[in-house]
């Protein structure tokens, strides 16, 4: 899942004046956008206020959706810069081709990580026989300047380690929790988790006081610090914590997003993640004259075309806290 959005809008996100330093909640509602047909995802990140939670830069929330006589997930070849695409499933599958040449199906509680550093293309779709629900998740993880132009490349892991508890499972998709650690290549100090709670469940997860933190919901009744997050909705939490109470009245879904603080101010547009409005505007001519991101085969139907880039540059932003 990708930002398809034909109304894409600049942004400058990152950097610590935005960091809330002390442990806050933030119940952050999210923008419902149309992908294609079939599918609504609700967006949580950028949200108004609130750009970037450590590296995770973009988050997507869809379903489940009742895909039976549907095509489901239908998005279209279309370029990345400067960022790696995290997919995430609680049911479904979807079927991954990009200009390397890679082909995986992504299944449930697998880890589908997509590296584009300087330049990358990809589809996403439900292959044509496919699962009655579609569930899950598209987030981005904003590479810093050491390793934007790293070399394209792909990850898929289908056996991710665990961390449980009375009543709770956690997946590790990314970094570290814990004293457990993924298998998915990072490039800043960051966490992802997918966390099940049982219905009844009380839980703390131990956590990094130095890192930035929001939790996702994605099924269920639960209450986060106290909180009850609605799924579909996210709890920005701020730095400082040293552990996170959880409790679920029901069976419950949850994923947990944080990392160090970003440091640097970034430039998002479409799929881009830059330094500069001249450095989005060169990535989205080269993808219009189809050069430098490649091209996916096997997709049957056209590629994206490039939305028309706002007027810039950006300037830099103020202090909210």
């Amino acid at each position: 899942m990708s930002n398809l959005d034909r109304q894409a809008t600049l942004s400058v996100c990152g950097g610590r004046g935005f960091v809330v330093a002390e442990p806050v909640r933030e119940l952050l509602a999210p923008r419902h956008v149309r992908l294609g047909e079939s599918t609504e995802v609700r967006r949580l990140l950028p949200n108004l206020g609130r750009r970037m939670v450590g590296a995770w830069a973009f988050v997507d929330h869809y379903g489940p959706d009742d895909i039976a006589d549907e095509p489901g997930m239908q998005v279209p070849p279309h370029p990345h810069m400067g960022l790696q695409t995290v997919s995430w499933l609680h049911a479904g599958e979807v079927l991954h081709r990009d200009s390397l040449g890679s082909l995986r199906t992504i299944r449930p509680r697998e880890l589908g990580l997509m590296t584009s550093g300087r330049a990358i293309s990809h589809s996403e779709e439900s292959p044509k026989a496919h699962a009655r629900f579609l569930h899950g998740a598209q987030l981005w993880v904003a590479l810093p300047a050491a390793h934007r132009q790293v070399e394209p490349h792909f990850q898929h892991h289908t056996d991710l380690p665990t961390v449980s508890a009375p009543g709770l499972v956690a997946t590790l998709i990314l970094g570290e929790l814990d004293g457990t650690t993924s298998p998915g290549t990072t490039y800043t100090p960051i966490v992802g988790a997918d966390v099940s709670l049982a219905a009844g469940a009380e839980a703390r997860l131990p956590l990094d006081p130095d890192f930035e933190y929001a939790v996702l919901s994605m099924s269920g009744h639960a209450e986060v610090d106290g909180v009850p997050v609605p799924a579909g909705s996210m709890l920005y939490l701020g730095c400082g914590r040293t552990e996170l109470p959880l409790r679920a009245d029901s069976d419950a879904g949850l994923m947990l997003l944080g990392g160090e603080p970003f440091e640097e101010e970034v430039v998002m547009w479409w799929n881009f993640i830059g330094r500069s409005h001249e450095e989005i505007e060169e990535a989205r001519l080269a993808w219009a004259e189809g050069s430098r991101f490649g091209e996916v085969t096997g997709y049957d139907g056209d590629r994206l075309p490039a939305p028309e880039l706002p007027p810039g540059p950006l300037k830099p932003r103020g202090r909210v806290r």
